[in-house]
């Protein structure tokens, strides 16, 4: 599974973006300086996420929208199409489109 499928994932399963998700930590004060077990806990208690995709958006959160390029363009299961993440919704991702 690819990291933006992931975040397509969580989206699903929450109905909120990955954006709209980062924005509501940052209401409880979790950011890029938070540790990631604050933020997957909190993930999970509120949200209802299980480890693996609460570990990705914490990742999300707390290092932002770009990933290694490691995967980028291979052909492995974990491939991505790009080392940026869309953040705003599976429905308007001009990759998926």
């Amino acid at each position: 599974m690819s990291y933006q499928a992931y975040l397509d994932a969580v989206e699903q399963k929450t109905g909120l973006t990955p954006r709209q998700l980062i924005a509501r930590a940052a209401e409880q004060g979790l950011g890029p300086d938070s540790k990631a077990g604050a933020i997957v806990t909190w993930l999970k208690d509120e949200h209802g996420l299980g480890h693996g995709h609460a570990m990705a958006m914490a990742q999300v959160i707390r290092k932002g929208e770009r990933i290694s390029d490691k995967h980028v363009g291979s052909d492995g299961s974990h491939r991505d199409a790009s080392d940026t993440l869309w953040l705003d919704g599976a429905a308007t991702n001009p990759v998926w489109r």
